[in-house]
């Protein structure tokens, strides 16, 4: 099963009374994804706030947080882990990826990532509103996947030759040659990662590749399909369609949460330039 839905199938499931629709939108730039909600969305679509559906004691940025937490945040949205789950954003595939992994983390069971997201549901004709979601609250029964995360402790032993640790920001940010967008954050990378952007597995339409071609991205960003792998980015968004893409291949791997963010902004972490 794929783990993506085409714009067309979605505008066919319309109605479904176990469809629930989230608009997992963020802007790295700081823009209202809110905002841009309430201009226009699919219908019948709810907004997931990632920063605000994070845990609340960490000072990483939208680190996921406990159980109870997710469960209760999804549940005033009126999504139940038994729901058909169908995540977007307005980017076309951003932050979709990480809403959908955070999902599947704590246990739902059906949730699909809106292949293009809403640039392509536009482009296709297909309607948007601006009327607000009034949903019923659900019961979201949470149950974490803890082998979905990694750790600073377990990118550490990946790094020591117990998994391929691959890097979803742009190849100037990897090499050091950008500055990080987060400040008290080194710029560079981990020593011994592959770098592989993440918009290397989307056509132009920012729909995902499939097959071979998904597969041709990742093996040629040095990535062996049959070893264990660890995704990571700047705060843990990016990485989630590493992770995705991963997925449509059949292959498993875990999201190192902190990514960058945590590895960057420690003094007692190696950094590698160049």
């Amino acid at each position: 099963m794929s783990f993506l839905i085409s714009v067309e199938d979605l505008a066919d499931r319309l109605g479904q009374p176990d469809l629930r629709i989230v608009d997992a939108s963020w802007h790295l730039d700081g823009r209202d994804a809110r905002a841009d909600f309430e201009q226009a969305h699919i219908p019948g679509a709810v907004f997931f706030d990632l920063d605000a559906v994070s845990e609340p004691d960490s000072p990483l940025p939208h680190m996921m947080p406990a159980p109870a937490v997710f469960a209760e945040a999804v549940g005033a949205l009126g999504v139940a882990a038994d729901d058909l789950i169908v995540v977007y954003d307005t980017a076309g595939l951003f932050s979709a990826a990480r809403v959908w992994w955070m999902f599947r983390t704590m246990g739902a069971r059906d949730v699909r990532v809106l292949d293009g997201g809403l640039p392509l549901w536009r482009s296709r004709g297909f309607a948007v509103e601006r009327r607000a979601a009034d949903p019923r609250p659900a019961v979201f029964d949470a149950v974490a996947t803890p082998a979905a995360v990694a750790g600073l402790d377990d990118v550490r032993h990946a790094l020591d030759g117990g998994a391929q640790v691959i890097d979803a920001r742009g190849a100037a940010r990897f090499a050091g040659q950008a500055a990080e967008p987060r400040p008290g954050v080194r710029s560079g990378h981990m020593p011994g990662a592959l770098n592989l952007p993440f918009g290397r597995l989307l056509d132009p339409d920012d729909r995902m590749k499939r097959g071979d071609a998904l597969a041709r991205a990742f093996v040629d960003a040095g990535v062996d399909l049959d070893q264990p792998a660890i995704t990571t980015c700047g705060s843990g968004v990016t990485a989630a369609i590493l992770t995705l893409g991963l997925a449509e291949l059949g292959r498993p791997s875990r999201l190192y949460d902190g990514s960058w963010s945590e590895w960057g902004g420690r003094a007692d972490t190696p950094v590698q330039t160049g």
